[in-house]
């Protein structure tokens, strides 16, 4: 019996519009090394969003229809339109990654069957997707989809923040959205890894989460001591090299 789902649809437009819509689209069958996932939760990130909205205005987006004929239409301002230029007219697929239970696989990857996996590869704000056995990460026992949707973007970014301190010789590190889900992630690795990491947050309540997870350098930038607590931070550590968040680079403001 042939399997369909709905998938979640980002599309610019000529008269420079951006349309996010719902299409139904056939479960592909699972080749040899392949599994078919029934997506049951997906994460957002700043990654997703830049592919979703695009330069969108969504604070004057308007919504039409209902169930499948859904639709959110947003405009695209003058001045960004030309940074969107090359994805006119195509009907895009979102979401880098996601989880679920594993309901078909093929020959080579009957061991994943029933199981619940994190998954990789594009097009997971779906209700299916069909994909390679080695884009699957199987969740330990007892582990929710909603709970191991995000184990690829944010944690490799870490890792990759830590990697290209270490391969770049330096002896510490400063990231501008610490008490951000990557900025925590980062925390633990940092001091499970015995990196000194300044982490920097804008509210007190941010400095009380990164203090609990055991943080040693947190600076407020909300404080009138940012800039001396900032100093002595990176003089206490070394640190020369700083992350910034991919937010960050979407919405400079």
């Amino acid at each position: 019996m042939e399997m369909n789902g709905l998938q979640l649809r980002s599309r610019a437009t000529n008269e420079g519009e951006l349309q996010l819509s719902l299409m139904r689209v056939p479960a592909a069958e699972p080749g040899p090394d392949e599994v078919l996932v029934r997506i049951d939760a997906t994460p957002i990130n700043p990654s997703d969003i830049g592919l979703l909205f695009g330069a969108a205005d969504m604070h004057n987006a308007k919504f039409f229809g209902s169930g499948d004929d859904a639709k959110v239409v947003a405009p695209i301002p003058e001045a960004y339109r030309r940074s969107m230029a090359a994805r006119v007219g195509q009907s895009l697929p979102v979401g880098n990654e996601g989880a679920g239970e594993v309901i078909k696989a093929g020959a080579n990857a009957q061991n994943l069957l029933g199981k619940t996996v994190a998954i990789i590869g594009g097009a997971m704000y779906a209700q299916y997707r069909t994909l390679k056995a080695s884009d699957c990460l199987q969740l330990p026992a007892g582990t929710s989809a909603a709970e191991g949707a995000s184990c690829f973007v944010n944690p490799l970014t870490a890792l990759g923040m830590t990697e290209t301190m270490r391969r770049e010789g330096h002896p510490a590190l400063v990231h501008t959205a610490a008490a951000s889900n990557l900025g925590q992630m980062l925390n633990k690795i940092c001091l499970n890894d015995g990196i000194q990491l300044v982490n920097i947050v804008r509210s007190d309540e941010q400095t009380k989460i990164l203090r609990d997870a055991g943080a040693v350098h947190v600076v407020n930038s909300s404080k009138p001591s940012f800039m001396d607590d900032l100093v002595a931070a990176l003089t206490d550590t070394g640190a020369q090299l700083a992350a910034a968040p991919a937010r960050a680079l979407l919405n400079p403001r």
